[in-house]
């Protein structure tokens, strides 16, 4: 294959002219918002603070209007209206997903808050035992140094593993 100078071709086809000193058109604008929602998914996973996801949904939403053929102003208004919705909707239904009630708390987080029975004498050197709801479960005390004695009610302050990390109350109460 010979190529044409003339026709501004070469030998592996015709040549494309760079626009001269504006390279910036040379790239697709939905690319562009594409990457930015990349960029911002990236920072949403190391700092969990739910904003960043929010923000890259309405980069995605821009990526989609631009690959569509929306113009800039339109793009730019696309990502507004999508950050607008997603922090106004969504962000507040995560924030409460996220604080739970204790009624709705599944697992051990259930159990933090709650009254206990101790069933053995719980120091900080040999544990002992509390039950918790119908549960019999290990125990410490949250002081180091303080003694509880069997019978004395309880709260539950953490879990530790499968241990209850306890301190007692004076009041008596169920382990709900």
């Amino acid at each position: 294959m010979v190529a044409d100078p003339a026709a501004g071709g070469h030998a592996f086809g015709p040549q494309r002219p760079w626009p001269s000193g504006d390279y910036a058109s040379a790239v697709d604008p939905w690319l562009v918002w594409l990457v930015v929602a990349v960029v911002l998914a990236i920072a949403e996973v190391l700092t969990l603070t739910f904003v960043l996801g929010m923000v890259a949904g309405g980069a995605a939403a821009a990526a989609i209007a631009a690959a569509l053929g929306a113009p800039v102003v339109a793009q730019v208004v696309v990502f507004a209206v999508g950050d607008v919705f997603l922090l106004g909707l969504v962000l507040p239904a995560a924030r409460r997903h996220r604080h739970m009630p204790a009624s709705i708390r599944t697992g051990t987080a259930r159990l933090i808050g709650s009254r206990a029975m101790a069933l053995s004498d719980i120091n900080t050197a040999d544990g002992g035992r509390v039950r918790i709801g119908g549960e019999t479960w290990s125990a410490r005390p949250y002081d180091e140094g303080l003694q509880i004695r069997a019978g004395e009610w309880v709260d539950v302050l953490a879990i530790d593993g499968a241990t209850a990390v306890v301190h007692p109350t004076t009041l008596p109460g169920t382990s709900t």
